[in-house]
């Protein structure tokens, strides 16, 4: 038994850590490819491209001269440019003087190039991260679609028997006696959950094969799990999608706001609940954790949080969106993301929100081994949010960083000359200082305080 369970915590583990670097590969091989292509059609040489760190386990050299090379630790990866003395693009004197008699030659060197040329090599990492995210946001929208209005039923969840005669395919025209507004219409649709009674089971009035008929339906919003966070109370107790919640503490609920009310208000004590899925039941013991989540004024508020979401009793029937709209969508969720990210930073930074919210690479590969294990759906949208916070962090304005460099470029274009030799390099040793820095505490907090 003991050998049985070794195997499968081994298996578990490797899942986790295979998932975390195909994530964090992708990640890095397009934020570097930015670096890569937009320094050669600025006319830079790239020496070579590296996926990882380390020793090399295999490599090639192209006929551009460039060597792609994959290395032993996948943990990031860079590109060397002609005259770089490391992959942090520190300048080596030896080969800048060299080319110095060579103007054709020099220009080919990062740090002989034009300003405009280094600035949009630099930048083109971080950028080509928003655009993967753009672009996989944009493909998750196209396959989605987005819901159809007016509202109807595209299939009916399963949910504790009670009689119920919704069908996929009606259309919702109104609940308990109360007409469906547009569910794009946030406020309404809002007042409108707010105003149906609290009953096991509604009356539905739907227009089903194009007439009108009465049919019951469970109550609108049950108590019903539609997603699991990773590295919540649920997730460690075991709760999955598709889990019905039919009784906290010994007491019935059906409401999934009955469920968050007793969440809200037990103030973490532990919470007994009895579990239904697909004809069986279960029982866990959870306690809720403190979470801080973004509110619509751009703050933070601090809830008590099991790690769960709710959703309609049904799915609601979706349609095709355009590719347009697709695009316009996606390119709106990196910017949400940027926006609640830069949020995050500010209320952590002055105290308003705990500096658990920040997690290293424990926690990310964690996240990722989870929601692998949930599809692909949600694995590939955790690619997209880690590329847009990885593109985001290497804007910041710390040298080692794309952002640092960006400064320093800054610097050049008002004052006509780049910061001397000397004082680049104790502003690189103290922007690597920040991030191993940043690296330990944020591992501390996977590991050891959060």
């Amino acid at each position: 038994m003991d050998a049985v369970f070794l195997v499968s915590q081994l298996g578990g583990f490797l899942y986790t850590i295979g998932s975390f670097v195909v994530v964090l590969s992708i990640i890095v091989f397009v934020h570097e490819y930015g670096h890569y292509i937009v320094g050669r059609w600025s006319g830079i040489h790239p020496e070579v491209f590296s996926l990882g760190f380390g020793p090399v386990l295999a490599s090639r050299v192209d006929k551009r001269g460039t060597r792609w090379q994959l290395a032993a630790f996948p943990f990031g990866g860079f590109v060397k440019f002609l005259g770089d003395a490391d992959a942090a693009s520190g300048k080596d004197s030896g080969a800048i003087t060299a080319a110095q008699s060579d103007p054709e030659m020099l220009r080919k060197t990062m740090h002989g190039a034009p300003l405009w040329a280094r600035a949009a090599t630099v930048a083109a990492g971080p950028v080509f991260n928003f655009i993967l995210a753009a672009v996989i946001f944009t493909g998750v929208n196209l396959s989605r679609g987005q819901m159809q209005e007016p509202l109807a039923v595209g299939a009916v969840k399963d949910l504790p028997a009670a009689g119920y005669t919704l069908q996929p395919g009606d259309e919702i025209l109104a609940v308990a006696g109360i007409d469906t507004p547009d569910f794009a219409d946030g406020v309404a649709w809002a007042a409108f959950e707010d105003s149906i009674p609290v009953e096991k089971v509604l009356e539905y009035r739907v227009s089903r094969n194009g007439q009108e008929t009465i049919a019951q339906g469970p109550y609108l919003t049950p108590s019903i799990v539609t997603g699991v966070a990773p590295r919540s109370a649920a997730s460690d107790a075991g709760l999955r999608e598709g889990d019905v919640i039919v009784a906290v503490d010994g007491e019935e609920i059906f409401a999934f706001s009955h469920l968050k009310e007793r969440v809200e208000t037990g103030a973490g004590e532990p919470l007994e609940l009895t579990v239904w899925n697909n004809g069986q039941t279960r029982d866990l013991i959870l306690s809720p954790r403190r979470t801080d989540e973004p509110t619509a004024e751009g703050g933070f508020q601090t809830n008590w949080r099991i790690g769960i979401a709710g959703g309609l009793a049904f799915d609601p029937a979706r349609e095709s969106v355009s590719p347009l709209a697709a695009v316009g969508q996606g390119v709106t969720q990196v910017w949400i993301m940027i926006e609640q990210s830069l949020s995050g930073l500010k209320h952590m930074i002055t105290g308003q929100i705990s500096t658990c919210n920040l997690s290293g690479p424990v926690a990310i590969a964690e996240i990722s081994g989870t929601l692998a294990s949930q599809g692909a759906m949600n694995f590939i949208w955790l690619i997209a949010a880690l590329s847009t916070g990885i593109g985001l962090l290497n804007l910041f304005p710390v040298p080692v960083l794309d952002g640092g460099h960006l400064v320093f470029f800054a610097y050049e274009a008002v004052t006509g000359k780049p910061p001397n030799d000397r004082a680049m390099q104790i502003l690189m040793m103290i922007g690597l200082t920040l991030i191993l820095g940043l690296m330990i505490f944020s591992v501390s907090n996977d590991l050891l305080f959060c």
